[in-house]
This record gives C-alpha cells, structure tokens and sequence, in this order.
C-alpha cells in the first residue's frame, strides 16, 4: 500500500521531483538548514512535505546532496534514522557550526534557510 501511494504522489508532482529536491538541497549553505516543507512550498508542492522526506530519505546515500541540512518545521532531527548511524546528521551539522541538544536545532530561526526567500 505505502509503495502505491508513493508511486501515486510522483505521477503527480512529476517524474522528476526528487531530482528537483535534490537539486534545492545542494544550495543549502553549509551552517544552515531547510525543512522539507519549506522546500516543497518552493518547488509548488504546498503539502507534500512527506515526499520531499522520502526523498531525503534516498538521499543520505548521495554525497552531493547535504542531506543533513534538512529538518521538520520546528528543527527536529526526525531523518536522523537514515543514515549510516544515528549521530551522523548531528555531527554533521555541528561540524557546520549549528548546536544540536536532544535531536532539536538550537536557534532553529537564525539557522533556517528558506528558499522561497533565498532564491526569490
């Protein structure tokens, strides 16, 4: 079922869609973070904030797309599971300089990157 409704949401957002998240991702500077809504809001897909997790999900794999930089809307860690372990995404990011306590981005706003702003 969750593989039919998966297959449903790319016929209709596009073939290309994770492409084009992905794409989004890698214009993440370094020390800053996206969330997955805010990236589907950008790419036109108002709601679809799950497929653009499902991509991420595949993405942690591919190194030029900073998959780490990419969390919910309220700065939680919640595509930490996916990676090789689940500290990687923390580390990541404070080695980009953002403090992470309990899976919570610290000073979430001042790190936020929105792309309906940035590449306005």
């Amino acid at each position: 079922m969750f593989g039919s409704i998966l297959e449903e949401e790319k016929r209709r957002l596009g073939t290309n869609f994770f492409g084009d998240v992905y794409e989004v991702v890698k214009l993440i500077p370094a020390g800053r973070v996206s969330s997955y809504g805010a990236i589907a809001e950008y790419l036109g897909a108002k709601g679809s904030a799950r497929m653009v997790g499902w991509a991420m999900n595949q993405a942690h794999t591919l190194l030029d797309v900073p998959a780490h930089r990419v969390v919910n809307r309220q700065g939680l860690l919640t595509g930490k599971c996916h990676f090789e372990n689940p500290n990687t995404m923390q580390e990541r990011l404070e080695a980009e300089g953002i403090k992470v306590i309990n899976d919570q981005i610290q000073d979430f706003e001042k790190h936020f990157w929105n792309p309906s702003l940035e590449l306005a």
